[in-house]
């Protein structure tokens, strides 16, 4: 499996976790970063992959460092791949 294959159900999984510690609706978190609904929903479900400047902005909106949550993923990843071969 690449990269790719298992990074998006990573960010996938990790946002949601987020969404839902904060207890944020999908909704309340599409208005706080200006997009659709659906577009949360896709992120979540590993469909859409966001883009580091909405990253960025949906951390501002989960109100988390950008870098909490790339080492939430990067302990995902360990997880996945405990030997850190790529």
């Amino acid at each position: 499996m690449n990269q790719k294959e298992f990074l998006k159900p990573i960010i996938a999984k990790t946002l949601k976790g987020l969404r839902e510690k904060q207890r944020m609706s999908q909704e309340d978190l599409a208005g706080a970063c200006e997009v659709d609904r659906a577009y949360i929903s896709m992120i979540e479900v590993g469909k859409y992959e966001p883009s580091m400047t909405k990253i960025f902005e949906l951390c501002s909106a989960l109100k988390i460092k950008p870098s909490h949550f790339v080492q939430l993923l990067e302990i995902e990843i360990e997880k996945l791949n405990p030997k850190g071969r790529e």
